[in-house]
């Protein structure tokens, strides 16, 4: 059966969309498309045992081991008393400037970013403490809600990463690279919102916080310093080799555990199990997604699809900039209706050959990709940390739109540098991994 480029594209987006329409979960949705397409002929008809021989393939990787490690240590760290260590800790010592709660704001999900590694486990954990802190200050709360919500986005960004993790799968790229290839731009993004928050603390006239005090930073340093060493634990295993990104996850569930279970004694074993069985839940949903994504991807593959729109593409442009430009429109598009995972699943298989075509560092990409779809979490119909951030703190979702709006400017800002300055996310990894 000869179909043209634009037909094919059409029915590989067009089937999809379809089921979505339908409410079909996205996992179910790659894979009915993925028998449709094979039931009309597309990649040589259908066959049950490539499907079920590529859903096998898609899942059967240790290092996708490290992503239900990770969301389990990002539970074991919202329950064990850490997020609040944490942000007492930010408090003291950035909280004295004007508009200091909001630069708190930013610093706490940069340090909680080195141990959860997912913009919902941040939006859920440290969110409502910190909206509570900001609204009992006097702030107003569309400012509170829209920093919360946009300091989230660092979370995947900064080592460790359920995101990079499935980028790295999917692309055939280093996890480790990835991982460290976030630290920089993790700090970037964190700068631009706290330029953001000064901005408008100064046009506002926003309160100051309590004078600051030694013997209060002191005091915090002291009952957070085992959860602020989480993330040097983990990423100085990661860059000096001790323990690959896959052994760090676990590495981390350890430590939470530790921490949560014996020195803080704020999670009891019971709880714990109830997290486990919530993880197990998540990581199930997450691995079927991968397993039918790579059904999907292998038909696209197996059709010539990537190839073909990559040459299309490089007709336009072949400056590895512009390209980027392109993608970036792309993919704040694609961030509007579709989840983070889904996305990455659905479009790496589709994407790698073309940046491998114009010479774009997969790494660097790889970064770029999945900050832009951070922003998409930001944004309706579904923004997911727009939704989980309004049931946890009760401010209705129209107010917190309201709120967010202001920084997507600092946001597109960072994600602007990332593109033009790829030596932002390769430098670190060059140095580490070569």
């Amino acid at each position: 059966m000869v179909i043209g480029t634009s037909t094919l594209l059409l029915l590989y987006i067009g089937i999809l969309l379809f089921f979505f329409l339908l409410g079909f979960p996205v996992a179910f949705s790659l894979g009915l498309t993925a028998v449709a397409l094979m039931l009309m002929g597309i990649g040589g008809g259908l066959n049950e045992a490539i499907i079920v021989s590529r859903m096998f393939r898609g899942v059967n990787s240790f290092v996708l081991l490290s992503i239900p490690f990770f969301l389990f240590a990002g539970r074991i760290m919202n329950a064990g008393g850490i997020t609040e260590r944490i942000f007492r800790f930010c408090q003291a010592l950035v909280g004295s400037t004007r508009g200091g709660l909001g630069h708190v704001n930013v610093v706490a999900s940069m340090i909680f970013a080195g141990m959860s590694g997912v913009a919902v486990a941040d939006a859920a954990g440290l969110g409502p403490i910190e909206y509570k802190a900001m609204m009992d200050a006097g702030y107003p709360p569309e400012f509170s809600a829209g920093i919360t919500a946009a300091s989230s986005t660092i979370g995947p960004i900064i080592p460790p990463s359920v995101p990079l993790v499935i980028y790295a799968i999917l692309g055939n790229v280093s996890v480790g690279a990835c991982l460290i290839g976030g630290i920089v731009p993790g700090v970037l993004i964190g700068i631009t919102l706290m330029i953001m928050v000064a901005y408008t603390a100064r046009a506002q006239d926003f309160p100051r916080g309590a004078p600051f005090d030694w013997v209060e930073l002191k005091e915090s340093f002291k009952n957070s310093f085992l959860a602020l060493i989480t993330p040097l634990i983990l990423i100085g295993g990661i860059i000096s080799g001790y323990f690959t990104a896959t052994e760090a996850s676990a590495v981390a569930v350890l430590y939470a555990m530790v921490l949560a279970l014996f020195i803080f004694r704020e999670v009891t074993f019971p709880e714990l199990w109830e997290m486990v069985k919530a993880t197990m839940v998540d990581s199930a949903a997450v691995t079927f997604l991968v397993a039918t994504a790579n059904a999907y991807g292998y038909l696209a593959v197996r059709t010539r699809l990537p190839i073909i729109l990559a040459e299309q593409m490089t007709a336009i442009t072949t400056n590895p900039v512009a390209l980027l430009m392109i993608i970036n429109v792309f993919l704040l598009i694609v961030g509007l209706f579709m989840e983070t995972i889904a996305a990455l699943t659905i479009l790496v298989p589709i994407l790698a050959p073309l940046i491998n075509m114009v010479g774009i560092d997969p790494v660097h990409f790889g970064v770029v990709m999945v900050f832009n779809l951070m922003i998409g979490l930001l944004t309706p119909p579904f923004g997911s940390v727009l939704f989980v951030l309004s049931k946890s703190i009760d401010l209705s979702l129209e107010r917190i739109i309201k709120g967010v709006v202001p920084f997507y400017i600092p946001l597109l800002v960072a994600l602007l540098l990332m593109t033009f300055f790829p030596g932002l996310v390769t430098w670190l990894p060059s140095l580490f991994f070569g």
